[in-house]
């Protein structure tokens, strides 16, 4: 049997790594790939990056956190070539307007300062206090896969993929016009991008499987990978042709 090539993106300051705890999960048919958008700062250049260097000329497609968007774009520019989509702890909405917006990126330099002058890995163990199930915080195994993996990247790449997310397009379109398999998955207790949220995006793709995980955050991918990697796996083997 052929194998499924599967896009995984990862999200903001993330790898490989967010990904990898659920490959034993996903079964010999599925062959995961993820990129690395570099030193961009913004959605659609990534999006560009992963229609240009993704193994196949079709493929199914999962996004986590700023993942999540950059699908929504890879969708937006190439809907034939992706046959499947799944949208992790996401959103949809570009930026609030107002008192809203200016909190978030306030909030957002707030952490590129720590990056600057404390260090990326000082940053993240800031960020991961809301980012993962509150009793997932003395667990320093996934704690340390976590500040392992933002410290691989830079101050610069952070900088540059918070310009990406302060302007992020309003992707309602895209998910009004898209019509195949799709899952909407996120951590119960996620605070960044609630189940509230995906129950929005589903609002917009009626047919779409929206699951839940329980006792896990932001972080569901790393925290739950073999829920993760069963609801993705079910989800993989619906056609192509709908729900």
């Amino acid at each position: 049997m052929a194998k499924m090539t599967l896009a995984m993106l990862p999200g903001l300051m993330c790898d490989a790594a967010v990904w990898s705890p659920l490959y034993p999960h996903l079964g010999r048919t599925v062959s995961p790939w993820v990129p690395d958008y570099g030193d961009l700062d913004d959605l659609g250049a990534m999006a560009d990056r992963v229609l240009q260097q993704v193994p196949s000329e079709r493929f199914a497609l999962a996004g986590h956190s700023m993942g999540g968007r950059v699908a929504l774009e890879v969708v937006r520019k190439a809907p034939h070539r992706v046959t499947h989509l799944a949208l992790m702890d996401t959103g949809y909405l570009a930026r609030p307007a107002g008192a809203a917006g200016e909190q978030e990126a306030q909030k957002r330099h707030a952490l590129l300062q720590i990056a600057k002058t404390e260090g990326v890995r000082a940053m993240a163990q800031t960020w991961v206090q809301g980012m993962v199930h509150p009793a997932r915080l003395q667990d320093s195994a996934l704690l340390e896969s976590v500040l392992a993996m933002f410290a691989r990247k830079t101050a610069d790449i952070f900088a540059s993929q918070i310009a990406a997310l302060l302007a992020r397009p309003d992707a309602s379109p895209v998910l009004s016009a898209w019509n195949k398999p799709t899952l909407l998955l996120c951590g119960a207790q996620d605070e960044w991008s609630p189940p509230t949220q995906h129950a929005a995006m589903q609002a917009l793709l009626p047919d779409a499987l929206l699951a839940v995980v329980e006792h896990a955050g932001h972080m569901a991918p790393m925290e739950r990978p073999v829920a993760v990697a069963q609801r993705l796996s079910d989800y993989l083997q619906r056609g192509e042709g709908g729900a």
